[in-house]
């Protein structure tokens, strides 16, 4: 099978083409950054956003599209500068995507866009399935409602679509978790905000097994969350996260202080959305790491063997 991965470089593309290139996909990765050649014959990456008509025009037919690229939304502080750029660079990659598609001789099989379980709003007492209407109360939601907007117009041109709202990815080289660890590692873990806000998560390696499942399950469409069937409270998370590194959770942190270090992006840490992966598990999948107490003992090396 021959994967188009737009975005392939970051902490999930990574682990996603790897999954990929194991399973003996050609996984042709698009980044605008030079890349050092690799030895997989089974692993290409393709310079983008320079004379893509060329580089669109030598690829082989192309069996799944997937969509990863995107400024990211949780690193500098989100400044009317860096919310243009986070917005820009989704809906263009999104629309070069989309213009490549339209274009090709002989479609893909299916379009897997990312976007978030930001796009819910933040509460502390709703439960979001994909049957649940976005919102527009926060900067994130209002970004995946555009994004998602620029995706759906693939089913126009014939091709299945999926919006993957991908959680907190949990894992030890990149994502969320290194920053949630740092205080622990310092003695200085402890309740972030009220520690009620729901923390809705999901083990890298169940993500990347998902986006595989999507690709093959041809009923798979529109909306999916991509999270656990267990989401947690964040006190809970910092309690498990405590008991793995085997150091304290006892120093809380007020929402003010958070504010005055991150400004507006502090609300992916003092608000949350309790997020179910509804349609995953309708349509069969099965989740290796359920509960977060088991996928943080496998990411800190303490179970080595999954599950």
């Amino acid at each position: 099978m021959n994967v188009l991965i737009a975005g392939g470089t970051g902490f999930i593309g990574r682990h996603l083409v790897q999954s990929m290139v194991q399973k003996q996909n050609h996984v042709y990765v698009l980044t605008r950054s030079h890349q050092n050649p690799n030895h997989s014959p089974y692993l290409h990456y393709i310079t983008w956003f320079t004379h893509d008509e060329q580089i669109f025009e030598a690829l082989p037919p192309i069996d799944a599209v997937i969509n990863l690229a995107g400024e990211p939304i949780n690193k500098g502080r989100w400044t009317r500068k860096k919310k243009t750029k986070i917005r820009d660079s989704r809906k263009q990659s999104t629309q070069k995507l989309l213009q490549f598609m339209q274009s090709s001789a002989i479609k893909p099989k299916v379009f897997i866009n990312a976007s978030a379980i930001g796009i819910y709003g933040n509460s502390n007492d709703q439960e979001f399935t994909e049957r649940s209407a976005p919102q527009k109360n926060s900067f994130p939601a209002r970004v995946c409602t555009m994004w998602e907007q620029e995706a759906i117009q693939a089913e126009q041109i014939g091709i299945r679509t999926v919006m993957a709202r991908i959680g907190i990815v949990l894992g030890k080289d990149g994502g969320a978790l290194p920053r949630m660890i740092m205080p622990y590692k310092l003695f200085a873990g402890g309740r972030v905000a009220s520690g009620k806000q729901w923390l809705s998560w999901i083990h890298i390696y169940d993500l990347t097994q998902l986006f595989d499942y999507i690709i093959h399950q041809e009923a798979i469409e529109g909306p999916i969350n991509m999270t656990a069937p267990n989401p947690v409270q964040m006190d809970t998370m910092g309690k498990k996260i405590g008991e793995n590194l085997r150091r304290p959770h006892w120093f809380p942190v007020p929402s003010w202080i958070l504010k005055i270090i991150f400004g507006e992006m502090n609300e992916i840490l003092t608000e949350g959305q309790k997020v179910i992966p509804d349609k995953a598990l309708k349509h069969g999948f099965e989740f290796h790491y359920s509960e977060c107490g088991q996928a943080l003992r496998q990411i800190f090396r303490e179970d080595t063997n999954k599950g």
